[in-house]
């Protein structure tokens, strides 16, 4: 018959809107309540009637491989050896991978020695420009990016609230475990423990180091490189001499025509032309001998 499969509709739709109204009379003032906590029931599989979510008072749980804007993993700061150290070695493949190019790298480096160091002095991520893709958690050797869940980034400044720094893109390991347990327990059987794969090559910390036992060795290398710096400033300076005894030296050898120690620049008119007729005298000669070749 015509028009039966309108009715069906209508009459399902009638139903779901009855039962919004049985529901609430079934609730009655603690379906919304906010000292009571049912909202895992009224959105579980055995709910009936309204499901809508009274955002941002009630939010829907975000699955683990959602992706937002990327964070930089820590580790946590009530660690006994290594509090809040960074994961990231500022290798910068994050930087490379990354198809909007929002992310800058400035890696740290030794004052002294000028090395650099396998940690990142500063670290942007303009999140205008992101696009969520999740290349560069993915491609990250260290596991020291990862994909936050938080998507409430919205503001009235975009051009200063919107860049985030190091101190704001730096959350600790535990935070990524309570968002993502079960990927963070697959990364962890992959690195054969919960702790840092390069921990030990390039953290600069251990237990005698924690409890004081320790010398500095990073110190010690400082005023290494320091003396030989101070003992090698007299010897070049010996080997080096100053640039005006070198000009003078080189300007009295490579001078042909003129008075000797004149330097080219500061010849006369008649000088400057025996010069270049002697070049030029040099260059026909050359050309001669090529043509007579």
């Amino acid at each position: 018959m015509a028009g039966q499969g309108f009715i069906k509709g209508m009459m399902l739709t009638l139903r779901h809107f009855l039962k919004s109204y049985a529901e609430d009379f079934r609730y009655g003032l603690r379906r919304y309540a906010p000292d009571v906590n049912n909202f895992e029931t009224r959105q579980g599989t055995e709910a009936e009637g309204v499901f809508t979510v009274q955002y941002p008072e009630e939010k829907v749980a975000a699955p683990e491989r959602f992706r937002f804007v990327p964070f930089l993993v820590v580790q946590d700061w009530d660690d006994e050896l290594n509090p809040g150290k960074d994961w990231c070695t500022s290798c910068g493949i994050c930087a490379k991978v990354c198809p909007p190019q929002c992310i800058w790298i400035v890696r740290t480096e030794d004052p002294v020695t000028g090395r650099p160091i396998p940690e990142p002095e500063a670290f942007f991520i303009d999140i205008d420009i992101c696009m969520n893709c999740g290349f560069c958690a993915e491609f990250c050797p260290f596991d020291a990016i990862k994909m936050d869940h938080d998507y409430e980034l919205a503001s009235y400044d975009r051009t200063s609230n919107h860049i985030f720094d190091k101190p704001k893109l730096s959350k600790e390991f535990r935070y990524w475990k309570q968002i993502a347990p079960t990927r963070a327990e697959e990364e962890a059987k992959v690195r054969g423990s919960w702790e840092h794969k390069n921990f030990a090559k390039s953290w600069n910390t251990s237990k005698p180091t924690a409890a004081g036992e320790a010398t500095d060795e990073k110190e010690m290398k400082r005023e290494e490189v320091r003396s030989r710096k101070a003992a090698a400033e007299p010897t070049q300076a010996t080997v080096n001499p100053a640039p005006e005894a070198a000009a003078t030296s080189s300007g009295s050898a490579s001078a042909p025509a003129g008075d000797a120690g004149t330097a080219p620049w500061n010849e006369s008119a008649d000088e400057k032309e025996k010069r270049k007729q002697a070049a030029l005298a040099r260059k026909a000669a050359r050309a001669a001998k090529k043509d007579g070749e």
